[in-house]
């Protein structure tokens, strides 16, 4: 089992980046998925199986972060300023 995260951050989005991913279907800055499954696939179908508005076939041209749930790991930190 592992743990798929998925971080798309559109702060600085314009209209020189085109071909940049809209991974949900609701107007945001920073989306982020996390998801316990065995593999990639299930993890993004499990996701469409919500039915939150995750564009998963926008998801799959991002390389999630993958961590296996047998070990020790720093999962996520974040720190933001104005």
């Amino acid at each position: 089992m592992n743990l798929y995260i998925w971080r798309h951050n559109r702060k600085f989005h314009s209209w020189s980046m085109i071909n940049e991913p809209c991974v949900h279907q609701e107007l945001y800055t920073d989306a982020i998925a996390m998801i316990a499954a065995e593999s990639e696939d299930e993890a993004l179908q499990l996701l469409a199986e919500t039915s939150a508005g995750w564009l998963v076939e926008e998801l799959r041209r991002l390389s999630p972060r993958v961590f296996p749930l047998d070990r020790s790991a720093v999962i996520y930190t974040d720190v933001r300023s104005v």
